[in-house]
């Protein structure tokens, strides 16, 4: 039994680090807010899809959708509809669809998602001098494969976060523009997520 546990959990680091691989490759993710989102996204050559819509009702329904493009899901639980905020839901969404993981500003999500070997991302809010200095302990609380903070467009703040912070950032939120993609990449951002499509394919 503790042989087939190590092999699993061995499977799963496998994975995440091939997602981070992934995510480091093409560092723009599509992050889509609704169908129309979703159908463009797929034509692009992003490797990763963040889910920011949906519900209990077509959620695996969206994620098949991702997958069959070949591309890896990861749902916002925050955003999700009739599903709730408890660790059962994260349950859910690992039984009923192919999902690879979630983002959630909620720790209690992170860990359960953590337990059952899904792909991570802590979403963090940089509103002001308190959470930026919140950022390190919320990580510490998780541990998750990645943090993405909001607004994306702090190029001096993302340099300080991703010294404090021992995984990938993300930069998310507000990115309109190449000069943004290029500004957060030389901070030290790992990657960057928009729902605008007019950037995905830069």
């Amino acid at each position: 039994m503790q042989k087939k546990e190590a092999h699993a959990k061995c499977d799963n680091m496998s994975e995440i680090a091939n997602i981070q691989e992934i995510i480091e490759d093409n560092p723009i993710i599509t992050a889509v807010k609704d169908q129309d989102g979703l159908e463009s996204c797929l034509q692009t050559d992003s490797g990763v899809v963040f889910i920011l819509f949906g519900d209990i009702c077509n959620i695996s329904e969206i994620v098949k959708k991702v997958k069959s493009a070949g591309k890896i899901a990861v749902i916002h639980m925050d955003l999700l509809g009739g599903i709730g905020s408890k660790e059962v839901a994260v349950d859910f969404i690992k039984k009923q669809t192919e999902a690879d993981g979630i983002i959630s500003t909620k720790p209690a999500l992170l860990k359960r998602a953590k337990e059952l070997g899904m792909f991570t991302v802590l979403r963090s809010f940089i509103l002001d001098s308190m959470s930026f200095n919140g950022i390190r302990r919320q990580y510490d609380q998780v541990k998750p494969d990645m943090v993405e903070i909001l607004p994306g467009i702090m190029p001096k703040i993302t340099e300080k976060i991703v010294k404090q912070i021992p995984v990938p950032v993300i930069c998310g939120g507000l990115i309109s523009e190449k000069e943004d993609i290029i500004r957060a990449l030389n901070a030290g951002a790992a990657a960057i997520s928009s729902t605008n499509s007019n950037i995905w394919e830069l």
